[in-house]
């Protein structure tokens, strides 16, 4: 089964709003079915409603990648299992669209969904694949960027559970970031050190 696929699914959708900037490209039909596997079925069902309906998704998901990264983690799962229940997805044997070198099926598991919109459909493999990943890695793998204003959410697969940011360029200009800092309150600590030590001399000169 492609937890990770499943998964990222549920990492897409919250993406594709960046609160903190203002940004949002889930505003049509087209962004929608943009979300899907290319010639998924579920998409060819998309309607300007599915829009709203996953906006909705979206925000709780993103409520459970939030209290995941507070270190909330009854929260977290108590938001995924509501989502899970209203968008109930079940695992079924697939094989005969992948063949072995004999023509003999390669027998895999994956998830079905039985909706009757796009968005159940999208929100039950999401849901269900990032409940996968939840109880395989951790709570505490499900994680919030930590490199302002971008808040994406992410799944930390790291073997050290070290991950911080949602990716290599969001990381790179944490830490510039955090370096320019530390540069200006070695500046700044040299200023207050040099007005002090002439403070003292004025002192000692005018005694």
């Amino acid at each position: 089964m492609e937890l990770t696929y499943y998964a990222d699914l549920a990492v897409r959708l919250v993406n594709t709003e960046e609160p903190l900037r203002g940004s949002d490209v889930l505003t049509s039909v087209d962004a929608v079915r943009e979300l899907f596997a290319a010639g998924h079925p579920s998409a060819r069902r998309a309607t300007e409603a599915d829009v709203g309906r996953l906006r909705g998704v979206r925000a709780r998901l993103r409520a459970v990648f939030a209290a995941a990264a507070e270190g909330d983690q009854v929260r977290a799962v108590d938001l995924l299992n509501g989502l899970l229940l209203e968008y109930p997805a079940s695992p079924q044997i697939s094989g005969h669209d992948l063949l072995d070198e004999a023509g003999r099926p390669r027998w895999h598991l994956h998830l079905a969904e039985h909706a009757g919109n796009a968005t159940a459909a999208y929100a039950a493999v999401a849901c269900m694949g990032l409940a996968f990943q939840l109880t395989e890695l951790g709570v505490d793998r499900l994680g919030v960027c930590e490199a302002a204003p971008c808040r994406n959410a992410y799944i930390d697969t790291s073997t050290n559970r070290s991950k911080r940011y949602c990716s290599d360029r969001c990381a790179t200009r944490a830490n510039v970031a955090a370096y320019r800092a530390r540069k200006r309150r070695e500046r700044d600590g040299s200023g207050r050190t040099a007005e002090r030590s002439q403070s003292s001399a004025e002192r000692v000169h005018e005694g």
